[in-house]
């Protein structure tokens, strides 16, 4: 069983999201908490694989209850709930470690598949919210570090560029691999390869890479 910590301070939408993932067999909802402070106090008595958190929350919001657990113990697995208007927050949570994002309004596919991916010790960023921070930043990056991803990107192969980008969709190598019908171990080869020569550690910073380069592909 994945077994998940859900922390939103509406009653509503964790009532919601709980329903969406208990209709998975190896989904177990083993706590809920309304605010951060909750949410610390319940991670002393429980141990989940996922802590799904909202970001906007009273008390404690969700970035600095990111930074207290990932303080604690930098191995929690740890799924951002958000809004697209909470955007300006998202860089700081990468920065944070957090190992997913995800839109309160996506899709239920999307949030089962984010919580499957991390749980396995990958990461997820749904596309639009890694579009969103693509977008905050180009304004931000220096024109070296942007000349060097040009450089990077022409390091990559045909094929490893048609798995940067399906990447950046949000796609698990399961997926990439019935998409471009391949194995799953090509693909894994592929997704090594492909962090080595853009100098990225995880599919979340590959999907920012690949989207923010998306016009050069």
């Amino acid at each position: 069983m994945i077994k998940i910590l859900l922390v939103d301070d509406h009653l509503l939408v964790r009532q919601g999201i709980k329903k969406i993932l208990e209709l998975e067999e190896d989904f177990q909802v083993v706590g809920e908490a309304g605010n951060g402070e909750e949410a610390l106090e319940k991670l002393n008595n429980i141990n989940p694989d996922i802590i799904l958190l909202d970001i906007n929350m009273p008390e404690l919001n969700g970035i600095e209850t990111l930074r207290k657990i990932k303080s604690t113990d930098e191995n929690r697995k740890v799924i951002m709930l958000t809004f697209h208007d909470e955007r300006e927050y998202l860089v700081e949570t990468i920065n944070l470690g957090a190992d997913g994002y995800i839109l309160k309004d996506a899709e239920s596919d999307s949030l089962i598949r984010g919580i499957r991916d991390v749980n396995k010790g990958g990461s997820y960023v749904h596309p639009s919210i890694a579009g969103a921070l693509v977008k905050d930043h180009k304004h931000t990056e220096p024109e070296a570090k942007l000349s060097k991803e040009m450089e990077d990107l022409m390091k990559l192969t045909r094929r490893e560029k048609e798995v940067l980008k399906l990447i950046s969709q949000g796609m698990n190598n399961r997926e990439i691999a019935n998409t471009l019908f391949i194995s799953e171990k090509t693909v894994k080869n592929h997704v090594s390869n492909i962090f080595k020569k853009i100098h990225v550690n995880d599919r979340t910073q590959a999907a920012i890479f690949a989207l923010r380069n998306q016009q050069d592909q």
